[in-house]
Parts: structure tokens; C-alpha cells; sequence
């Protein structure tokens, strides 16, 4: 497993090389993909990706004595939505037998 990260431009060169497209429309195609899921999850759609997952908006409940870590101040924060994931069958199939030896980073 290569150990690391992938960054968006990561994916693009990939899919460029596995592909017959040229690489500003693979690029064009990623930045559209990405901007309609984070346009779904603004207007609170749920985006169902058959065989890798599910993204949805979730409601985090607000805190009376929220504490920010860098200073320590003591706030409250508001309830709020945030991304949260959830991994399909097929990945974590996928994921299930990697090399427990590598660890996290």
C-alpha cells in the first residue's frame, strides 16, 4: 500500500493515465464532480455512491463549554451541520485485510 497522501491532483494524474481523455478535461471533470456533492450536502441531499459510500449532512448537537485548543478559552458553539461518511460494503471489504503492520500516520 503506497503510505501517504493522495491529493486531488493525485486522482486526476491517475485517472489521466488509465483513461483516453486529455488531462484538463479529467481535471474539469474531478472539479465538477466534487463541486456537485458539496452543492448536494449545502441543500441537505444525502449522495448515495453504490460500491464506495455514502456522504450526508449531520446535525452536531451545539456545547455550553466548548473549549478552543489552542487558547483554552471557554465558548459556546451553536448546533451545526458537518460531512460525515459513511463507507460502503465493497470498501470496506476493501479495506478489511490491509497490512495492519503499516499503521496510521
Amino acid at each position: 500500500m503506497a503510505s501517504g497522501k493522495v491529493t486531488k491532483n493525485d486522482l486526476v494524474d491517475a485517472i489521466y493515465f488509465k483513461s483516453n481523455c486529455e488531462k484538463y478535461l479529467v481535471q474539469d471533470i474531478v472539479e465538477k464532480l466534487l463541486k456537485e456533492i458539496k452543492k448536494s450536502l449545502e441543500n441537505g441531499s444525502t449522495i448515495e455512491l453504490r460500491g464506495f459510500g455514502t456522504f450526508e449532512p449531520r446535525l452536531r448537537k451545539g456545547r455550553e463549554k466548548a473549549h478552543n485548543p489552542k487558547t483554552g478559552e471557554i465558548l459556546s458553539v451553536a448546533p451545526h451541520y458537518v460531512a460525515a461518511f459513511r463507507a460502503g460494503q465493497d470498501l470496506k471489504k476493501a479495506l478489511w485485510n490491509l497490512d495492519k503492520s503499516e499503521g496510521s500516520e
